[in-house]
């Protein structure tokens, strides 16, 4: 994995988790690639171990397929948010995606 900014450091990199410094609006989006190899890929984000949105490629017929999705969480400070692949498999692992997550609005 490649951190490129995590300003406070709430993004914990050993376990790929998100805690929530504070109570707030919190927007989340992440995209991810799939190689082709016939089956479909599901990849959700989690908040607190429940699956809030998710994605899907199952294109059969590229040789590459991407997906994403987006957003806005109202978390409590110490909530926790990560993604999980739920079926299949990604290309290079988590190599060739992102995952995306700031404070919108504090409360």
């Amino acid at each position: 994995f490649q951190v490129l900014v995590n300003i406070g450091n709430h993004f914990d990199l050993a376990s790929s988790i998100f805690v929530a410094p504070r109570k707030g609006i919190y927007s989340f989006s992440f995209h991810v690639v799939k190689v082709y190899n016939r089956q479909t890929i599901q990849v959700s984000l989690m908040q607190n171990g429940y699956p809030v949105i998710s994605a899907f490629a199952g294109d059969q017929d590229v040789t590459r397929e991407a997906a994403s999705n987006g957003v806005l969480l109202l978390m409590e400070r110490e909530d926790k948010v990560h993604l999980k692949l739920e079926r299949g498999n990604l290309m290079g692992g988590w190599k060739y995606s992102t995952f995306s997550g700031f404070l919108v609005f504090p409360l």
